[in-house]
């Protein structure tokens, strides 16, 4: 496990089952700035938790995935974002452990971490209207509903460029 610096954000996601994981990686790889495709595919949950926070963080997250199944998603749409595109999943599951999260760290999330959560893969990002409104459309075109899976919790230190994996917190098994 690593230890982030005090002052660094930390970022929670959610880990993708392998097959999911792959199709949103081929994508990101054919239509993702190069420059800025240093991360896998992921579903950010939190973008900004305080880092002087982190082993409490990291207690509070072990404790709760001990008892979180893996989250079944599903993957509704092609979500244009203006200068990208990503991917729309809905999860009840999802939903709950996120309000759940947030009640719990409440005074330390900024604006963007208390609204609703509109979980989302990113495919492409920061790339101009254009080129993002004709990848939108040619994937909506294409798209048909399919299936995901969460598998882990993710914490990631935020230093401006590349972020630094710290710590992965695996979901269980559905048992038989």
């Amino acid at each position: 496990m690593q230890t982030p610096t005090p002052d660094a954000p930390l970022i929670l996601t959610l880990e993708l089952d392998e097959k999911s994981a792959a199709f949103f990686n081929e994508l990101r790889r054919q239509h993702f700035p190069r420059e800025r495709n240093y991360l896998d595919a992921h579903l950010t949950l939190f973008h900004h938790l305080p880092g002087h926070r982190f082993s409490e963080i990291s207690e509070a997250l072990a404790l709760r995935c001990r008892a979180q199944p893996i989250i079944a998603l599903a993957v509704t749409g092609v979500q244009f974002l203006g200068r990208g595109v990503a991917y729309a999943l809905d999860s009840h599951e999802l939903q709950q452990l996120h309000q759940e999260l947030q009640a719990q760290w409440l005074p330390d999330l900024t604006p963007q971490d208390q609204q609703k959560r509109r979980p989302h893969v990113t495919i492409q990002n920061k790339v101009a209207p254009e080129v993002a409104r004709l990848l939108y459309q040619q994937l909506t075109a294409e798209f048909a509903p399919f299936e995901a899976l969460g598998t882990a919790l993710q914490l990631w230190e935020y230093r401006g460029g590349p972020w630094k994996a710290l710590r992965r917190f695996p979901l269980q098994e559905l048992e038989n």
